[in-house]
């Protein structure tokens, strides 16, 4: 990461941090989930840095993003991507999403699909009204409250025991992440979230669909999707939970490739 560019842009009403492999080489855009941060991407960046130029922002109230009073909807972190790409001047990147990211990264393609050239959401938080409900009213962001009040060794101790497949790097990289994540940033999870039946109805570029076999999204629920968009594929792994990159990240990293490939390929014309 020593050689990777930082920078912050301004994007609404905050101040957005990113991570920058750079390069000319094709944009492709990372977007962490809910007590994340860009670094965690890290991993993956290092495996696609000498053919893509990778950007990892912070989400507001994430990492070393700026932390507004208000603003951490689905729609304003969709803003913040889209001011992100225009002010670094990004040439219709791939968007790639997980969970919290997945769905902004939908989001995004269905209000600026000219402005991307793809989307990858690994296991978004496509869930139904119910479970929103379930998940906002659920101890949460008590949990998270309790957690910041922990030192980094506890933290680290934690994850190590809850996902000991993990590598060292990772859970270090998750536990970092977490605690500097703010309370304003659960938020996020207040219902309702955008109805994502009608985000992927309307998403008119080339979508993969990552699901864990033991994810939020279900293999019933990706179909329907596709059923609904014939542009969504669906890929699933094997052995892996919500979080599907940490879990397998050299599956996950595989189905990403193949997808950049295959939209880096000029279409043939109809």
């Amino acid at each position: 990461m020593m050689s990777w560019m930082t920078g912050i842009r301004e994007a609404n009403d905050a101040q957005i941090h990113y991570l920058r492999t750079g390069g000319d080489k094709p944009p492709l855009v990372l977007l962490h989930g809910l007590t994340g941060n860009g670094a965690c991407w890290a991993p993956l960046a290092r495996s696609l840095e000498s053919e893509y130029d990778v950007v990892m922002p912070d989400a507001r109230g994430h990492g070393s993003s700026s932390t507004p009073l208000h603003g951490y909807r689905y729609e304003d972190h969709a803003s913040d991507v889209i001011e992100l790409i225009q002010g670094l001047g990004l040439s219709a990147p791939v968007l790639l999403g997980h969970s919290m990211g997945g769905m902004t990264a939908a989001v995004v393609a269905s209000r600026a699909a000219r402005m991307v050239r793809g989307v990858i959401l690994a296991d978004p938080t496509f869930l139904s009204p119910q479970r929103q409900r379930e998940v906002y009213d659920s101890d949460v962001a008590e949990q998270h409250r309790r957690l910041l009040s922990q030192d980094k060794h506890d933290v680290l101790a934690q994850l190590q025991m809850r996902h000991p497949r993990r590598s060292p790097e990772m859970v270090e990289l998750l536990a970092t992440a977490r605690l500097q994540t703010r309370m304003r940033a659960f938020d996020v999870l207040t219902p309702p979230n955008p109805e994502y039946r009608q985000l992927v109805s309307i998403i008119d570029v080339p979508i993969l669909l990552v699901l864990g076999d033991a994810g939020v999204v279900s293999l019933e629920t990706a179909r329907e999707l596709q059923g609904l968009n014939s542009r969504v594929r669906i890929e699933l792994i094997q052995d892996a939970g919500h979080g599907a990159p940490y879990d397998q990240p050299e599956r996950f990293e595989a189905v990403v490739r193949s997808f950049l490939r295959s939209v880096a390929a000029p279409s043939p014309s109809v």
